[in-house]
């Protein structure tokens, strides 16, 4: 049986740093150029194993190598500390410590996940990019009437009819362009953001689990894409806490000799996952009287920010079994499923 190399990838736009490990330890550098992938393709190995880091072409590498390696594995370098704070940060140094680290099996792995699902995963992560740049706009306006003692309601930018009332107001000079200029930008994100929404929502139907998803009162349909792309396949999942340590919302746990100190929330998962989560979860505590129980007694004992958390989590349970069990809810305020149809 020929011995296992493990090889790592420092990959870039147009080309990657291969490092070959063998279990003596020995390292072979080599780079080539992304246009010679099916070249590279052709010089692996059942065997070997492969880590990669994640960039903008991490999947179509991912893709090309897979079929031809035992394993490969996709490395958030941001987690990966060896790298992201490396004092000499080169290529083949990248590429080395992937590969030594990959050999030693001590390597934060990111899940790859279905194509479809990443693909509703980048248009929701555009989406929330233009929601955001949309309210630093919509502030921007606020700032320029408040400046000159006007008040107006964030109602008023958030509607076509408010937009245009507020362009009826007569500001001085440049000020009056600038108005303009915002309220157009405005414009243009709303029918980006709708015509998103749309894409969105007819791309996650097709999604497994969307039915169950919004089944559950308080999920709505942008709700559920979020956190099916966020999710993934749920059977990768062993259990309900491995979910909500991949959404962050675990507490950080020390440990120094016999002591154990419990922290704030890890927040490794992804911004976006969690807001959804947490908002879903507020929304659903107002139909359901057991969430709104939970809810209301850990706040009354530990405060809001502690209780919105703690919320989040159980709410975050009821969509793992929920996925788990292929679960849909004909009332979900009561915990009542759907007959299953044969």
């Amino acid at each position: 049986m020929r011995e296992p190399h493990y090889i790592g990838i420092d990959l870039h736009r147009r080309r990657f740093t291969c490092c070959v490990r063998l279990e003596s330890g020995r390292n072979y550098l080599s780079t080539w150029n992304l246009e010679q992938l099916p070249q590279f393709v052709k010089k692996l190995r059942p065997s070997d194993e492969i880590a990669v880091e994640v960039t903008g072409n991490t999947r179509l590498f991912y893709e090309a190598v897979t079929p031809h390696v035992a394993r490969v594995v996709v490395v958030d370098p941001n987690q990966f500390r060896v790298i992201s704070h490396s004092v000499k940060k080169t290529d083949p140094n990248d590429a080395r410590s992937l590969a030594l680290y990959l050999a030693k099996g001590l390597l934060p792995e990111v899940r790859m996940k279905e194509k479809a699902q990443a693909e509703v995963a980048s248009l929701t992560q555009t989406r929330d990019r233009l929601v955001k740049l949309r309210t630093a706009l919509k502030n921007k306006v606020n700032n320029l009437f408040s400046a000159r003692g006007i008040e107006i309601e964030k109602e008023d930018l958030s509607s076509e009819k408010g937009l245009c009332q507020v362009l009826e107001q007569t500001l001085e000079g440049l000020a009056q362009v600038e108005l303009q200029i915002i309220v157009e930008q405005i414009r243009s994100l709303n029918r980006s953001i709708g015509r998103l929404e749309q894409v969105i929502k007819e791309a996650a139907q097709k999604l497994p689990g969307f039915s169950n998803l919004t089944s559950i009162k308080g999920i709505g349909a942008l709700g559920a894409s979020v956190l099916l792309s966020v999710i993934g396949d749920v059977k990768h999942f062993q259990e309900e806490g491995k979910l909500a340590s991949y959404f962050g919302i675990v507490p950080r746990v020390q440990n120094s000799n016999e002591t154990e100190h419990s922290g704030h929330i890890t927040k490794r998962g992804t911004k976006l996952g969690r807001t959804t989560l947490v908002q879903c979860a507020l929304i659903a505590k107002r139909y359901n009287p057991y969430l709104e129980r939970y809810y209301e007694g850990i706040r009354s004992r530990r405060g809001t920010g502690r209780a919105i958390i703690a919320l989040a989590r159980k709410f975050l349970g009821i969509i793992y079994h929920t996925l788990r069990n292929n679960w849909v809810f004909e009332d979900f305020p009561n915990f009542v499923l759907a007959e299953v149809k044969t």
